[in-house]
């Protein structure tokens, strides 16, 4: 019997390593892990006992015409203590977000490459 036991990373597609560290570690404020030698760049970063592995490759999927509302699109979902702050960072930055349309206390964004963020509030 197979027994998964949980996540251990999400790799997401991105267009340029240094842009998308001013989002996750400058508006989100994710720490660096450590990353194996590649052939490619991209960066490692920490999410509690996980990691996004952000890998700077060609991505084969279109980034146009994705729904406007990131529930409706493939995504990474990240619990946060509460939303109001990631508010204030989002729109500081700039960065649009939708809030959940099932009524719950999360809200969608996107990250410079269009890749779907969710983050419920679990406090």
């Amino acid at each position: 019997m197979i027994e998964i036991g949980d996540i251990h990373h999400v790799s997401l597609l991105v267009s340029h390593t240094g842009r998308a560290l001013d989002f996750y570690q400058g508006v989100l404020g994710l720490a660096p892990a450590e990353r194996p030698a590649l052939p490619f760049p991209g960066a490692w970063l920490q999410v509690g006992e996980r990691q996004i592995h952000l890998l700077e490759l060609p991505n084969p999927d279109p980034v146009t015409g994705r729904p406007g509302h990131g529930g409706r699109d493939r995504h990474l979902a990240l619990s946060v203590a509460a939303l109001d702050p990631l508010v204030e960072a989002l729109e500081a930055a700039g960065v649009a977000y939708t809030l959940s349309r099932s009524g719950r206390r999360a809200l969608f964004c996107r990250d410079p490459d269009g890749n779907a963020l969710e983050f419920v509030e679990s406090g």
